[in-house]
């Protein structure tokens, strides 16, 4: 299989990559960061055979920085201006890509407090969900063009690197506690699980739509703090106070202190089995 990924460099994309080439598959990486890699191209031009699959990554980080208004339009750019242009890519093409399977999150739901979100869940309208529904909804044309469309919608991905990477060195040194009270849900899933999950949409033709890439069990931000603790084998009893945080990082702290407890109903009902389902085990896979 040929495999267009956009966003190839990022943290999920290059392990994608990684799976994908490992198995045999060829793969063409468009990325805003070239470097001296024959495989990364900085434009869908220069795309000379035709590619079998597209896996759509493109996108800045959520919550790298403060949600200026600025902030937002490259939030929406980076996900919906590339998602159109890659359409505008596919419909060109005189043999298009038999499947699209493009990037969304959880925050497609809004911030909602203790409902368990399935796929067919109702969302709470907010910035989070608008641009997460307009990301879907430019990569759902596809659909159109006679494209199979998967849409991924993504929660917290735990690997080397990412979010976890930027919580280990308080609690490593013993600092750590949870966000606030504590109590908000956290959806999180493997990286591993990520990438199989990605994998096992593009070989499986009967299914599309939205998929929830979220392990089974979600926590709460104070049963992960103690869980990440225990596997550091260090203590976890000092809150952030979610006043920090908003200071720090404005509207963008609504992510960290409001949570969504969504679970991947359509994934498992697909037959897709969890190698990492409880994170006790995912965080000594990761750290131990």
């Amino acid at each position: 299989m040929r495999v267009l990924i956009t966003g190839g460099t990022g943290f999920i994309g290059q392990a994608l990559v990684k799976a994908l080439k490992d198995r045999g598959d060829e793969v063409v990486i468009l990325s805003r960061n070239p470097a001296e890699n024959p495989e990364i191209i900085t434009a869908l031009e220069q795309i000379q055979q035709p590619v079998d699959a597209v896996v759509n990554l493109a996108g800045a980080g959520i919550v790298d920085k403060r949600w200026t208004e600025a902030r937002k339009q490259l939030l929406r750019d980076s996900r919906i201006a590339t998602t159109a242009s890659l359409l505008q890519w596919i419909e060109q093409q005189s043999k298009r890509p038999a499947v699209l399977i493009s990037g969304s999150a959880i925050g497609y739901y809004g911030s909602q407090a203790s409902q368990t979100l399935d796929e067919e869940a109702k969302p709470v309208d907010g910035f989070t969900h608008q641009l997460c529904a307009d990301w879907e909804a430019a990569a759902s044309k596809a659909t159109e063009l006679g494209v199979r469309v998967c849409l991924i919608r993504t929660g917290v991905v735990l690997g080397a690197g990412g979010a976890l990477h930027k919580m280990l060195p308080p609690f490593r040194l013993g600092l750590g506690g949870p966000i606030a009270s504590g109590q908000q849900w956290m959806s999180w899933i493997h990286l591993d699980d990520e990438v199989r999950a990605i994998v096992w949409l593009l070989d499986n033709p009967i299914l599309q739509g939205a998929f929830n890439l979220t392990a089974p069990e979600p926590v709460t931000n104070a049963e992960f703090s103690a869980t990440l603790g225990k596997v550091l084998h260090r203590p976890a009893f000092f809150p952030l106070p979610g006043l920090v945080l908003k200071l720090m990082l404005g509207e963008a702290s609504e992510l960290l202190l409001q949570g969504q407890r969504v679970v991947p109903v359509q994934l498992q009902a697909s037959g897709f089995e969890f190698r990492y389902p409880v994170l006790q085990s995912a965080l000594k896979q990761l750290l131990n």
